[in-house]
């Protein structure tokens, strides 16, 4: 583990994880978590602009038109916009060589399920009535992004909707009934998530709908047919077995589909590209996996 990651590690665990166990106003903690963010720089040059999508607000990273990314951030359905995370989306656009569009869904508990899945798939549907080539389409997402990600790969046949190129998802939130063991044998080595709110804001997002609903838990969803997907996740991180289970069902719906497991960082750890060697290798390895799906020489 660098220096630089493990004084964020330090930060984590003992300022911003006892925060979330304690505060229960949305409002408080999604500003503290956008002036967190404000600390966390785009690429030089970087252009960001915002244009809605699809009737939602979003964050755009302009870029060259050979590749799109569309970000559905994390935050547990409760936290986190485009702002929080259009920093690292906007490094990542700049490795890929593309531009990159992040959607601000609506949030839990204002507008529980499935107001998020809803908010994706129009999201996805306006991308592709703006004209960009499912071909060099890239979708993607952390945390609880990540499980929209597949709750909206699990749809698009429903939909209509052609597959993108391939999938990035970081530790992606999949399991809703909250059966997977890291949930609390990583609890103590878990540096951010408190497990001890895991339970109240997963009902708070369900609002009594059932968690097995594949739209909410896309572990259970149809994937057959999903193009190739690269998933981070942390060996730290309670949400460790949801990516390994995810990986483990592509796999065996024959998807082509690779899992990294990361020693030692913290969830989210790649949001920290500008300070930490780690994050920024993370990136570096998504970005290559995306140039090699989409036929772009490796950088």
């Amino acid at each position: 583990m660098s220096w630089q990651l493990s004084a964020v590690e330090l930060w984590l665990r003992f300022v911003e994880k006892p925060y979330l166990a304690w505060e229960h106003d949305f409002g408080r903690a999604r500003q503290r978590l956008e002036r967190a963010a404000s600390r966390l720089r785009p690429p030089p040059g970087a252009r960001l602009t915002c244009r809605p999508l699809g009737g939602l607000p979003a964050a755009r990273v302009e870029g060259p038109s050979r590749a799109t990314l569309l970000w559905l951030h994390g935050g547990a359905y409760c936290l986190g916009s485009p702002r929080t995370h259009a920093a690292m989306v906007a490094h990542l656009a700049r490795r890929i060589g593309g531009s990159a569009v992040l959607p601000a869904y609506r949030l839990a508990p204002e507008h529980p399920f499935p107001a998020a899945v809803e908010d994706a798939a129009a999201a996805y549907r306006a991308l592709l009535a703006e004209g960009v080539d499912p071909g060099t389409l890239v979708l993607g997402g952390d945390s609880a992004g990540g499980g929209l990600v597949f709750a909206l790969l699990g749809q698009l046949g429903a939909l209509g909707l052609p597959a993108p190129a391939c999938v990035l998802a970081f530790s992606p939130w999949v399991d809703l009934t909250l059966a997977r063991p890291s949930l609390t044998e990583l609890a103590s080595r878990e540096s951010l998530l408190p497990v001890s709110r895991v339970t109240e804001i997963r009902d708070l997002y369900l609002a009594g709908a059932d968690p097995r609903d594949p739209r909410a838990s896309p572990l259970f969803a149809d994937l057959a047919g999903a193009p190739p997907t690269l998933i981070q996740a942390s060996e730290a991180e309670i949400l460790r077995d949801d990516a390994r289970a995810l990986a483990e069902a592509l796999v065996r719906q024959g998807v082509d589909a690779r899992l990294e497991l990361w020693p030692d960082t913290p969830h989210g750890w790649q949001l920290y590209q500008e300070h930490v060697p780690e994050a920024d290798h993370a990136l570096h390895r998504a970005a290559a996996f995306v140039r090699r799906r989409l036929g772009q020489p490796s950088r």
